[in-house]
């Protein structure tokens, strides 16, 4: 009994204490400073909320459609430098052979940009997936115009584009890539886009253009 006596007078002794300094830091006359607006003339107190995170799930369609956004994205990351460079070395064979006489000469430079070009990309093209090799198609037409099937044709031979042609529908693939940025394509050219800002990349195409 005493022990609850004695609960009972500590707690009412700590809540009059609690009152008493909060009456003496804050008197009648005391001005406690507040944020406020007015609003037709009435001045009306403010006050700033927190943030509120609101959150959902995700339907399957959603998340089926993430997941494409996210490969494609991470695909044109992975292939555009490939792709760049390659379209920078064409363009440059292109040029070139334009002074290039004869078809036994043409033939011989050819296959000496030919081992350039293997000796930069094979290792790191053997690492692709066959969807990534799909968008580095796309992506080598963006850069110099032509689909792969036309390039492999103008060096190789039309009987070897069509080789190639045969061995890439059986990787469900096709040599023969469109490019179309306004349309089709148009999700790729902002990956593109994205990727230029972010490396400090010219545009190729506007730099032909000028």
């Amino acid at each position: 009994m005493f022990q609850k006596s004695f609960i009972i007078i500590c707690f009412w002794v700590m809540l009059a204490s609690a009152v008493a300094n909060a009456q003496h830091k804050y008197g009648l006359n005391d001005t406690i400073l507040s944020t406020a607006v007015i609003y037709n003339g009435d001045t009306i107190e403010s006050k700033t909320l927190e943030n509120l995170g609101v959150y959902y799930r995700l339907t399957a369609a959603q998340r089926d459609a993430k997941a494409k956004y996210d490969r494609l994205r991470n695909a044109v990351y992975v292939t555009y430098p490939y792709a760049r460079r390659a379209g920078t070395v064409m363009n440059d064979i292109n040029q070139n052979l334009i002074l290039v006489i004869g078809e036994e000469q043409r033939k011989k430079y050819i296959r000496s940009r030919e081992k350039e070009l293997k000796k930069e990309f094979t290792d790191p093209l053997t690492n692709l997936s066959v969807y990534q090799g799909k968008v580095l198609m796309k992506l080598i037409n963006r850069e110099t115009g032509n689909n792969c099937y036309e390039i492999i044709k103008e060096y190789r031979g039309g009987v070897t584009a069509r080789l190639y042609q045969t061995v890439a529908f059986f990787f469900n693939s096709d040599l023969k890539q469109p490019y179309d940025d306004k349309n089709a394509d148009y999700v790729i050219e902002r990956f593109v886009k994205e990727v230029q800002r972010m490396y400090g990349y010219n545009d190729i195409r506007k730099l032909k253009s000028m």
